[in-house]
C-alpha cells in the first residue's frame, strides 16, 4: 500500500489521478498515524518552502518523515517535496527537513554566480531570455548509474517541470538525472531509500506513469531491491 502525505501544500489530485490510472492502491491522509503502516510514501508538493515547512510542523509530518526515512522505508519526493527534504532553501530563508545534505537555490542566483549575462546556452538562447519559473517539458539525462525507478524509461526522455528553485546536493553522486535550463538542473535524486523528482512524474505521460508503477509495484520495496 502506498501512502500520500497531505500537508496542505501538495499536488494531491494529480498524484491521485495517476495512481488511479495505474491501479495502484493508496491512502491519502493529513494524519501521520494513518500512514504509519503503509509500505511506501509519496511526498508531493507545490508552492512555497517556508509555508510547506510550517504545515509539516503543524501536522507532525516533519518528525514523521524523519523517523520514516531513518527506518529505511521508501520515500518519493515530487517537486517541492523533492526540495524540502534537503537542509535549507533560499526561498523564505527556510530551514528544511535535512533528510539529504544540500541546499535549494533560485535559478537567478545560480545564473548570476555561474554565467556571464550574454553567454549563449547550448539550446541557442541566452540566459536572460529564459523565464522563471521553468514551466514545460525538458529532457532528463541519466547519470551515476541511474535508478531502479527508471527501469523501462529511456535516457533523455522529456518530463514536465514547474519550478523556480534548483536542488544543490552536497554529494553529486546522489544525482541520478539532470536537465539543462541555463545551468545544470538536478532532476532525479536518490539517497538510500529516498528518491526525489524535481519534475512531475504524475504529469509526464507514460514515462512518468512508468516511474510510479516501478515505485508502487507490490513485489518491490519502493523500486529498491531487498
Amino acid at each position: 500500500m502506498t501512502g500520500i502525505v497531505d500537508y496542505n501544500a501538495g499536488n494531491i489530485k494529480s498524484v491521485e489521478r495517476a495512481l488511479d490510472a495505474i491501479k495502484a492502491p493508496y491512502i491519502i491522509s493529513k494524519n501521520p498515524s494513518d500512514l504509519a503502516n503503509v509500505d511506501r510514501l509519496i511526498f508531493p508538493g507545490v508552492g512555497e518552502a517556508k509555508y510547506a515547512m510550517e504545515q509539516l510542523k503543524l501536522t507532525g509530518f516533519d518528525s514523521f518523515l524523519k523517523d520514516w526515512t531513518q527506518a529505511g522505508k521508501p520515500l518519493m519526493g515530487i517537486c517541492l517535496g523533492s526540495q524540502i527534504i534537503f537542509d535549507y532553501s533560499e526561498e523564505g530563508d527556510t530551514k528544511c527537513l535535512g533528510l539529504v545534505a544540500g541546499t535549494i537555490r533560485h535559478f537567478k542566483s545560480l545564473w548570476k554566480e555561474r554565467l556571464p549575462a550574454k553567454e549563449e546556452m547550448e539550446e541557442g538562447v541566452t540566459r536572460t531570455e529564459l523565464k522563471v519559473p521553468q514551466i514545460g517539458w525538458n529532457d532528463v539525462k541519466f547519470m551515476n548509474g541511474s535508478s531502479p525507478l527508471l527501469n523501462g524509461v529511456d535516457d533523455s526522455t522529456s518530463f514536465y517541470f514547474v519550478h523556480s528553485y534548483v536542488i544543490q546536493p552536497d554529494d553529486p553522486t546522489v544525482i541520478k538525472g539532470v536537465a539543462t535550463y541555463g545551468t545544470m538542473v538536478p532532476a532525479i535524486i536518490e539517497y538510500g531509500n529516498i528518491t526525489a523528482f524535481q519534475f512531475h512524474p504524475e504529469k509526464s505521460g507514460e514515462p512518468g506513469l512508468r516511474i510510479l508503477r516501478n515505485f508502487t509495484a507490490p513485489d518491490t520495496d519502493g523500486g529498491k531491491s531487498c
